[in-house]
């Protein structure tokens, strides 16, 4: 049983889960375990569990393929099931770093004619993706799926609009 704080809700639930296993990803410990409150593989990250119990049922046992598809073949530490594609291109200046970075080990590159490079990596869940899609500003542009495009294109509405540029303002 651990007593949990989802960040991205605000919410502390207590959950019994069934641990399976550790993953360290960006400098962070996460727990990939089944919870049984959501009935389904879920991954938590550690510094985020305040409390744990060790309780006297047996743990539910994932097979390690099974793992591996809900929770590994997207892109980053979130997780589902259906998995989409993005395709990123990337300027000629930038994509010096990019095609020298692994991003997914199932990622797909390439350089354009013209110098850009284009990029394709699985994702299920699009937070992680649009952070760093977001990180190279101007130097990269989704190409694929429109709705990720679409996204993208708001956080960056969202951020002019935090620092009063959207309107016209030199500031806040």
């Amino acid at each position: 049983m651990i007593r949990y704080h989802a960040r991205g809700t605000d919410e502390t639930t207590e959950r019994e889960i069934s641990p399976q296993r550790l993953v360290y990803y960006r400098d962070n410990w996460y727990l990939d375990a089944w919870c049984h409150l959501r009935n389904g593989l879920r991954n938590f990250a550690v510094d985020a569990i305040q409390a744990a119990e060790l309780l006297d049922t047996s743990a539910k046992d994932e097979d390690e393929a099974h793992l591996n598809v809900v929770l590994g073949s997207g892109y980053g530490i979130f997780s589902g099931s259906h998995v989409h594609w993005a395709i990123l291109r990337f300027s000629a200046e930038r994509s010096r770093w990019v095609a020298a970075e692994r991003w997914h080990p199932q990622q797909e590159g390439r350089y354009l004619s013209d110098g850009r490079y284009e990029l394709k990596v699985p994702y299920a869940d699009d937070r992680e993706i649009i952070m760093d899609v977001l990180k190279y500003g101007a130097d990269c542009e989704v190409v694929e799926p429109p709705e990720l495009a679409s996204r993208v294109v708001e956080q960056f509405r969202q951020g002019l609009a935090a620092y009063g540029r959207e309107s016209g303002n030199s500031g806040r």
